[in-house]
């Protein structure tokens, strides 16, 4: 069968404009790690492309090709369908090529917020009979006010967990830091050099290479009067 010339031109057409757009996309890929600094399993990983992608990361690590343009990336892990840990990240793709974006999974606390949310009270005017019980009135009354109790110290509860996964989180973005900048120095760079780097004190990038070296996340070796860090 012989086709026509518009045929062949429609065939280029279409040829052109996938070509077009395998040139522009960019490929998004990276690991996905618990509070632990540990492989997150069995996550879900969505990036709002149009259409979206979703994927489960069966084994840490996810991987996705996009268009250039400006996309939020997010992760997501479940436990018997209760969302258990999550992260979000904007991802800003201005150019073609490989772009690595690590995560980090942080509690989430979507259960604390929903419960808090359901167990607003609603008491209306005008339902109480005629001839009710005092005891019964009073029984209502102090169960009434048990329960805004619990409500209240639940809440307070819930601020104090906040704070602490807050004052956790900052510390974890430190340790991130540091996990990334050996990364970009290729797996392999000095503790003078880390210090360099980061505004903390030597003590404190001390603390933060001892943390990763107690998890296997680096080992460090003696040389010379410092310390060579490696990316295990």
């Amino acid at each position: 069968m012989i086709m026509g010339k518009k045929e062949v031109l429609m065939l280029l057409c279409i040829f052109f404009i996938l070509a077009a757009g395998a040139a522009n996309a960019a490929q998004i890929y990276g690991t996905i790690y618990d509070l632990g600094l540990n492989e997150a399993k069995d996550v879900l990983v969505e990036i709002n492309t149009k259409p979206k992608q979703q994927y489960v990361a069966k084994n840490g690590t996810y991987s996705f090709s996009v268009p250039l343009g400006d996309y939020v990336l997010s992760a997501k892990r479940y436990s018997e369908a209760i969302l258990v840990s999550t992260d979000e990240e904007n991802v800003s793709i201005k150019s073609e090529g490989d772009y690595v974006l690590d995560l980090i999974l942080f509690p989430s606390l979507e259960e604390e917020e929903q419960l808090l949310s359901e167990s607003d009270i609603d008491i209306e005017t005008g339902l109480v009979p005629e001839e009710t019980n005092p005891l019964a009135v009073a029984a209502v009354l102090i169960a009434i006010v048990a329960l805004f109790l619990i409500l209240r110290m639940r809440g307070k509860i819930i601020g104090i967990r906040r704070k602490e996964i807050e004052k956790e989180e900052a510390g974890y973005d430190e340790i991130k830091k540091v996990v990334d900048f050996i990364k970009k120095e290729g797996g392999r760079t000095t503790q003078k050099d880390i210090r360099k780097h980061f505004p903390q004190s030597e003590a404190k990038i001390s603390l933060i290479l001892t943390e990763l070296e107690d998890r296997e996340v680096i080992r460090k070796i003696k040389k010379g009067r410092g310390n060579v860090i490696i990316l295990n």
